[in-house]
């Protein structure tokens, strides 16, 4: 019976292997700074569901909850270079602070990292990445690309064509692509379904324009959706109209 379960599941997903892009900025709940646990908990538990229907999650997370280096830049402290390498070590915190969320409720990890720190940290290496996934496995990836001058929504990008993935799932908190900032303006309209160029010409902030262009080139989809909404990930498995298709 429980193999018969399993089947329907599958059966009903709409993607096998995705990767999600989070904002390191959403992990800081209502405070302003650092890390919520009651979000790192949700998340883990949003993950968990998807797991269990059998979809290979990756992960990519951003590290504005701690520091950015353009804020480094700005401050006078340091040069772009050194604050870019500054941000990637606040990914890689906050990659082993939802790998801890996540073995808290039971679901295997692997954090790879593009900057060598053996210590707490795989090397990326492609293969091994997708291995990790085949059995099973959330694998998250840490330090963005490894290079300054790159954000994190670009290295979300540049791991879910490596890693051959059918979607980027991009969670925000707010639910799905509009023709201004909601949060701004009350009489933005929301998009279900958005092309590439649309948002080219609109100069929609929906991820910087190399990430944009790469998934562009590799007919790789993006879906915006808001992560905090509970259900909202294992809905969008099941192929459910959630948030904003970018394709």
């Amino acid at each position: 019976m429980q193999q018969s379960s399993n089947a329907i599941s599958i059966s009903l997903m709409k993607y096998k292997r995705i990767l999600l892009k989070l904002s390191g900025e959403a992990l800081m709940g209502d405070q302003q700074y650092g890390i919520d646990p009651k979000v790192l908990e949700q998340y883990a538990n949003e993950i968990k569901d998807t797991v269990a229907m059998g979809v290979e999650v990756a992960i990519v997370i951003g590290g504005g909850n701690i520091f950015r280096g353009v804020q480094g830049v700005q401050g006078g402290v340091v040069d772009r270079a050194q604050g870019d390498y500054m941000g990637m070590l606040a990914t890689v915190i906050n990659a082993m602070a939802l790998q801890g969320a996540l073995e808290k409720v039971q679901i295997k990890t692997r954090l790879l990292s593009a900057i060598k720190m053996e210590q707490i940290c795989e090397p990326f290496i492609r293969r091994r990445a997708i291995r990790h996934l085949e059995k099973g496995r959330v694998v998250i990836f840490g330090a963005g690309t490894g290079n300054p001058y790159f954000t994190t929504d670009t290295a979300a990008s540049l791991r879910a064509v490596e890693i051959e993935a059918d979607l980027i799932l991009k969670g925000t908190r707010v639910d799905g692509v509009y023709t201004a900032d909601p949060e701004k303006h009350s009489d933005a309209t929301k998009f279900d379904h958005i092309t590439f160029s649309e948002v080219y010409e609109r100069g929609l902030s929906i991820m910087d324009l190399t990430a944009i262009t790469l998934c562009q080139e590799n007919k790789l989809p993006i879906l915006v959706f808001d992560m905090n909404k509970q259900g909202n990930l294992k809905r969008l498995m099941m192929g459910e109209k959630v948030g904003t298709l970018v394709s």
